[in-house]
């Protein structure tokens, strides 16, 4: 009984010992470097000599453990091929080495091809005489990879067996392993192959006469170019594949070149070789939302705008001359109504404007128009003349025709609730807050329709508080009834519309200078002190200077208080050079991480990101690290350059960042209004 359980053992175990172990079967054995073991290599013969074909068939078998991997014929940005160095062999003409099918990889930004835990390597060994002993002495040179690479050396002998018995089991994975070699195509052909050289793009054009499913196109590299994922597109039975070209070599030609394709798709593995010819390529399109998550993000960002700083002092003078004058609701609505109608018109008005500026080739923005100091010289007059008036002033001896048109216009008429709506929208042009940079860069790149229907959802918006208090005007009526109170309140709103003039006096420093600036800054304050003297006395001297150092407290506390906690203030003291879109891939390359920051002096949300973000600890610190290079686009001027740069990555306003690194080659764009913990994951995701 126990030699019959002996006997049923080994007949059990014969076939995994012949393939394992079997002294007899042509193989080299299992070779493991001892300072590597997480890597194992064997050759074996997997049949006679096929005298039709002239050679002898063999596996070079790789297992590798965990994540280690090995790479393809053409590794990608950062390995390199295994090798066989035969030249040592007895009576070997040729080897003909076989490459199945590579995944792709990305380690550390890095983009690979090659092989993951085991991969069977076909090989045709080809004897020179073939009446004569053949022996296979070849070092095999394989590089390994997680997140550190080795190169290990084996040494592989092997006697070949002209005669040698056929075994189904070996021919089986030699068969298997030659089928995951592409072929030589037959159902694909290249129509076209155009190498752009401006772009450094080559875009490819294969025909397949069963269509395509789930391609993946490979190009073999060239000793100096290196082809990356590619971009599919697919028209039936077309398919475009357009890569971008890696390479040392700023003045990299492939005009004329020929390069190997290997297309794969479901049941489909074939190889062809085509020639690159010159071209042109039109430029990429970035994939835009949908129009009805993109009307959303405009109605959204309108409504936002109402409790952005530059907005909300003016919503506060509407209310203001809702409490003071008649509530009655035949009064009230109107108001509200034509108020509303002045923001749709500006709208519509920037619509056409930027029609006409887009048909004309010009460049586009949101706030560009707080570029041009005449028109924030034009801002500040208005902003000056509100807030001096809501301070008394105009009960001076001013002309009577100027006296009448400032103090009546904003509260009486319907010329003066349009121009108040008017004039909410034009405050709101440099912020760009959520929501609204989505909608305006959609709005600027697409068809006329679709740019007037965004710019009226952002009316619409922006317009929603107007509209709600007149279609409930009774809230209006819940408000405390008018009384001294409201005297203060009208003074709270001319310090906040203050606020408004000296803000866009400062953003003439570049055209006026520090000192005409402060002069003219001291200058609206003392008059705006002299107004309330003069039509409050001492109390509502008192109220100002108040209002004012409360403003300035309030400011202070938002450059101390970030994150629910006190921290010291820190100066710009970063190393910030000029935005340079060329210089960034370098960068990446080198190893270094890459923050990009648009701003404008006039974007008050960029200041806000500074105050807040990204002068505070921990991103201040996070910016101040060795591989870290700060890039700043300064937009308070035009520039040509800048708007480029926005317009390449689907954005007509700022505030803009971005972060590249190793770990974020594309760039990732951050949201609008920064926050430390998504600034501090996005650079610790760019390592």
């Amino acid at each position: 009984m126990t030699r019959l359980f002996t006997l049923l053992i080994v007949l059990l175990c014969a076939p995994l010992t012949l393939f394992a172990a079997d002294p007899g079967l042509q193989q080299t054995g299992w070779q493991q470097a001892p300072e590597h073991p997480p890597v194992q290599v064997r050759l074996l013969q997997t049949g006679p000599y096929d005298a039709a074909n002239h050679y002898y068939p063999a596996l070079l078998q790789v297992r590798l453990t965990d994540d280690w991997k090995t790479y393809w014929r053409s590794p990608g940005e950062g390995g390199i091929a295994p090798r066989l160095d035969w030249q040592a062999s007895d009576n070997i003409q040729s080897v003909n080495w076989q490459w199945p099918v590579p995944e792709r990889f990305t380690l550390l930004g890095i983009e690979t091809l090659g092989y993951q835990h085991e991969v069977d390597f076909p090989l045709q060994l080809a004897p020179a005489d073939a009446a004569q002993p053949v022996t296979f002495n070849a070092r095999l040179t394989l590089p390994s990879c997680t997140t550190i690479c080795v190169l290990t050396d084996y040494q592989l002998q092997l006697p070949l067996q002209p005669a040698m018995a056929s075994d189904e089991t070996l021919n089986h994975h030699y068969q298997q392993a030659v089928a995951r070699v592409p072929r030589p195509a037959s159902l694909v052909s290249a129509e076209s192959l155009v190498w752009d050289a401006a772009s450094k793009q080559l875009e490819i054009t294969l025909n397949n006469e069963r269509g395509w499913q789930q391609p993946a196109i490979y190009v073999d590299e060239l000793d100096e170019a290196i082809f990356s994922q590619p971009r599919l597109s697919i028209n039936n039975e077309q398919l475009h594949a357009r890569f971008k070209v890696g390479s040392w070599d700023d003045e990299l030609n492939l005009d004329q070149q020929a390069v190997v394709i290997t297309a794969i798709d479901e049941g489909l593995a074939e190889e062809l070789t085509a020639t690159i010819t010159p071209g042109t390529l039109a430029p990429e399109t970035a994939a835009m939302p949908s129009l009805g998550w993109v009307l959303l993000y405009a109605l959204l960002g309108g409504l936002v705008l109402n409790i952005m700083p530059c907005v909300l002092p003016v919503l506060g003078l509407k209310l203001n001359g809702l409490l003071l004058g008649q509530r009655s609701r035949a009064e009230v609505r109107p108001s509200l109504l034509w108020s509303a109608l002045g923001i749709m018109l500006s709208f519509w008005a920037l619509a056409a404007f930027m029609l006409i500026l887009t048909w004309s080739g010009a460049q586009l923005g949101w706030g560009i128009q707080f570029q041009q100091p005449a028109f924030i010289g034009f801002m500040l007059l208005v902003t000056a003349l509100f807030t001096l008036n809501l301070f008394g002033l105009f009960e001076l001896r001013l002309p009577t025709r100027l006296n009448t048109w400032l103090a009546t216009r904003p509260s009486h008429g319907r010329g003066g609730h349009l121009l108040q709506g008017m004039f909410a929208t034009l405050l709101a042009t440099p912020c760009s807050a959520p929501f609204l940079g989505t909608a305006v860069a959609v709005a600027l790149a697409s068809s006329p329709l679709v740019l007037i229907a965004i710019f009226t959802g952002l009316g619409l918006g922006m317009a929603m508080p107007w509209l709600l208090l007149a279609l409930f005007p009774g809230v209006i009526g819940a408000l405390p009834k008018p009384g001294a109170w409201m005297v203060k309140v009208k003074w709270l709103f001319g310090l906040m519309m203050l606020a408004t003039s000296l803000w866009l006096l400062s953003l003439l420093t570049y055209t006026l200078g520090h000192g005409m600036t402060l002069t003219l800054a001291v200058l609206l304050v003392v008059i705006s002190l002299w107004a309330l003297l003069r039509h409050a006395g001492a109390r509502g001297l008192i109220f100002g200077v108040a209002g004012l150092l409360l403003l300035g407290a309030g400011a202070g506390t938002v450059a101390l208080f970030t994150q629910s906690h006190w921290v010291n203030p820190v100066k710009d003291e970063l190393n910030w050079q000029p935005l340079d879109a060329d210089r960034i891939a370098q960068e990446v390359a080198a190893g270094n991480r890459v923050f990009i920051d648009v701003t404008a002096d006039w974007c008050i949300t960029c200041q806000a990101n500074k105050i807040g973000v990204t002068l505070r600890d921990p991103v201040y610190s996070a910016l101040q690290a060795d591989d870290m290079v700060l890039m700043r686009g300064d937009w308070t001027r035009p520039d040509a350059a800048i708007t480029d740069y926005l317009h390449a990555n689907q954005r007509a306003g700022i505030p803009f960042n971005q972060v590249f690194g190793p770990g974020l080659p594309q760039g990732k764009a951050l949201e609008v209004l920064l926050t430390t913990s998504k600034v501090i994951d996005a650079l610790d995701e760019a390592k």
